[in-house]
């Protein structure tokens, strides 16, 4: 995950001509914190975690990024990540930098007791390194709102009622409208604005969608709201396609008693990776990292590929879907809903004023549209792919941020200065 955010940075690093020594700084966490979780199971056992965040730029605001439980987590995988959430926040201009973290446990493994102590712990060893200034942790790969719930309540424990230390709570616990479905929605609405570009709405679109967690689900349902045809779907049980569409309002409610969206009626049985594959106008990868690779690219068939999930497709399968035309809407845009919509719900928080649903899915549409258009602009005023547009927008505010803060403007190339 590092090694390819360090891949597509460096090909925007190369177009803007940045030295090494800017590279380097521009790339380097702030602050790495590792920590040693230790805890007890229900069954009176130790158990032993480690835990991490990684904050890697400030130069923009406090740092923003989810918290991932997965066996998976390291530093490594927390540094690549915590680097595209410090581009991602710059792409959609909105006044974060990049953080990331998690533990490396398994939650499938843990009683929701267990999931608890092991949290608790974690916000006590890490609380003096996040806050409502610091660093915004957010729900990540599972995690959710009870999980931010319990942050918030920890971390107020010792610093008094701090809503705004986390964003994706609850709703009843200080969360915010419609932050659930944002990342979705978000997705959605970039997709529209590349399909405007072509002439096309989404009407006119078939789609094919790996993942169908929170930002899959709701993306499907979004997108078929307005007309577009789903035509396949997956998740850890597999894969379902029908090439007439599958009735999605059914499959959600499918997927709510049945857990999984295998056994779907209606629907014909397909492996999970033939989702990647199979023919579509839009394939959106939603699901883990490095779904799209050499093995795997020259059969995608879809023309236009969304990244809802944060680096689905590798350096190599990239530059080979550029080649044949394809274009890729990369996560630091595609994504960025989620985040956003977060960044409402610290501003909630901070102000004490709750925003009705309008208002964010309005400001939302605003920012995530404008983001794309101020991507595509770049990329066809530059002859840029949109993934490389992206990270020269992204690291043109952050350095210039940074600039702002020292006296070191005279270092920065003449590129990062002009519009």
């Amino acid at each position: 995950m590092l090694e390819a955010t360090n891949l597509f940075f460096n090909k925007a690093a190369d177009h803007l001509g940045l030295s090494d020594r800017l590279r380097t700084i521009l790339l380097t966490p702030k602050r790495v914190v590792r920590v040693e979780i230790i805890t007890e199971s229900d069954d009176k056992e130790l158990l032993h975690h480690i835990g991490f965040r990684v904050q890697h730029n400030e130069a923009r605001g406090p740092m923003k990024g989810g918290l991932r439980y997965h066996p998976s987590m390291d530093e490594d995988h927390a540094a690549g990540l915590a680097s595209l959430m410090t581009w991602k926040t710059a792409v959609v201009n909105i006044p974060y930098g990049g953080a990331k973290g998690g533990i490396n446990c398994d939650p499938s493994k843990l009683s929701e007791t267990e999931l608890n102590r092991i949290t608790t712990t974690f916000v006590g060893l890490v609380k003096d390194f996040i806050g409502p200034t610091i660093d915004i942790p957010a729900p990540d790969v599972n995690t959710n709102p009870k999980v931010m719930g319990w942050i918030m309540d920890e971390y107020s424990r010792f610093n008094g009622f701090s809503p705004a230390v986390v964003t994706g709570k609850p709703v009843d616990l200080f969360g915010s409208l419609g932050r659930d479905e944002a990342t979705g929605r978000g997705v959605m609405y970039t997709l529209e604005e590349c399909l405007k570009r072509q002439g096309k709405s989404l009407a006119d679109v078939t789609v094919a969608i790996q993942g169908f967690g929170n930002v899959g689900s709701h993306a499907s349902r979004l997108i078929a709201e307005q007309g577009g045809r789903i035509v396949a779907v997956s998740d850890i049980s597999g894969g379902i396609a029908n090439e007439q569409g599958l009735d999605i309002p059914g499959l959600l409610d499918w997927v709510a008693e049945h857990g999984v969206v295998a056994g779907f009626p209606g629907a014909e049985a397909i492996d999970g990776g033939a989702v990647l594959t199979c023919k579509a106008d839009v394939l959106i990868p939603a699901a883990l990292e490095e779904a799209i690779t050499e093995s795997n690219v020259d059969a995608v068939q879809a023309g236009i590929v969304v990244e809802a999930a944060n680096g689905p497709t590798t350096p190599a399968a990239h530059d080979i879907l550029h080649q044949r035309g394809v274009t890729v809407i990369p996560d630091i845009l595609a994504n960025a809903g989620g985040v956003t919509a977060s960044y409402f719900e610290w501003s909630q928080n901070i102000q004490q004023f709750r925003w009705e649903l309008d208002r964010v899915v309005r400001e939302l549409d605003l920012v995530m549209r404008r983001a794309y258009g101020d991507v595509a602009d770049l990329a066809e005023k530059e002859n840029l792919d949109l993934r490389t547009a992206a990270f020269v927008l992204a690291i043109k505010r952050v350095a210039r941020a940074g600039a702002s803060r020292h006296t070191v403007s005279h270092h920065l190339p003449q590129g990062l200065l002009q519009d």
